[in-house]
């Protein structure tokens, strides 16, 4: 089975909370095996050893990570989670539970896009976009959404062509752009829709400025089984942008992209290196996979 690119969640000490919360509204959802922080690297990390550092789960059956990171990043709207419902009873069900202590941004109702359509965040700040339409139109139930606002507006189109350019077999679904009447930029993006590695992502443009931006909150992981891959996606996604700690990195766009070798699971699910295996791997920039063994 080909690796997917894993969407990950970053949330101050409530990450078990989210996650029983979202799988318990999607069917074919559920909880993977939990990691836990230990004693090692806390003066960097500062969480309470056994709070939990990574839930892996999936709703609908697609692949995601929660992350306990403490306060730094807050999500926004910058990016949200498409998601994509084939009747009037599911898209009420969840629009009512994900807005349950959340806040509105655009109302529950009929646009030209859509017979239903609503965005809100959730209790944990979280961005969703709900809306009625057919499964086949997208290829997946759930779709990651980034929004290019102000000055990044004009640079969508070529987002979207840098990221297809990156990762093989990739393909541009189609770009819908705005027309004249619109009270946009003609000729920028309105709305595009691609696949990375088999699955869907979306992008939208508005010129509008906007007090948010891309952050740490949401970031995507690429998992890799070899050095070269590693070095691959690690040299095309960070030019122009910059690099981060612990396989950390922000785009040109500042998307944020973590590289991570398969084998890392591995090794911390091992109670006698994992310790050590932190301690090595909060050191590192790119990931080196010949010193994580050596530990």
């Amino acid at each position: 089975m080909k690796k997917k690119i894993t969407p990950c969640l970053w949330f101050d000490n409530q990450a078990e909370e989210a996650v029983n919360f979202y799988t318990s509204l999607f069917i074919n959802s559920h909880i993977g095996n939990i990691s836990r922080y230990g004693k090692e690297g806390y003066e960097v990390h500062g969480q309470k050893e056994g709070t939990a550092l990574t839930v892996p789960f999936q709703l609908s059956g697609q692949k995601f990570t929660a992350l306990n990171g403490g306060p730094l990043f807050k999500f926004n709207p910058s990016i949200s989670l498409f998601v994509v419902c084939e009747t009037e009873m599911e898209v009420e069900y969840l629009w009512k539970n994900l807005s349950d202590r959340g806040t509105i941004m655009m109302e529950l109702n009929k646009y030209e896009w859509s017979e239903k359509y609503g965005w809100l965040n959730d209790r944990f700040g979280l961005s969703w976009q709900i809306s009625l339409d057919r499964i086949e139109n997208t290829r997946q139930k759930i779709s990651p959404a980034f929004l290019f606002m102000g000055e990044q507006h004009a640079r969508a189109e070529e987002a979207v062509r840098f990221y297809t350019a990156i990762f093989p077999g990739s393909e541009i679904k189609g770009i819908l752009k705005y027309k004249e009447g619109e009270n946009e930029v003609v000729g920028s993006v309105k709305h595009a829709q691609f696949s990375l590695k088999k699955q869907t992502y979306m992008i939208m443009g508005n010129s509008m400025t906007a007090d948010f931006s891309f952050n740490e909150s949401i970031s995507f992981q690429v998992f890799c089984d070899i050095q070269s891959e590693i070095d691959y996606y690690w040299e095309k996604l960070s030019e122009g942008g910059s690099e981060g700690q612990c396989g950390w990195l922000k785009d040109k766009y500042g998307v944020s992209w973590q590289i991570i070798p398969v084998v890392l699971a591995e090794l911390m699910s091992n109670p006698e290196k994992s310790g050590k295996v932190m301690q090595a791997f909060l050191k590192m920039t790119k990931f080196d996979i010949a010193k994580l063994l050596e530990v």
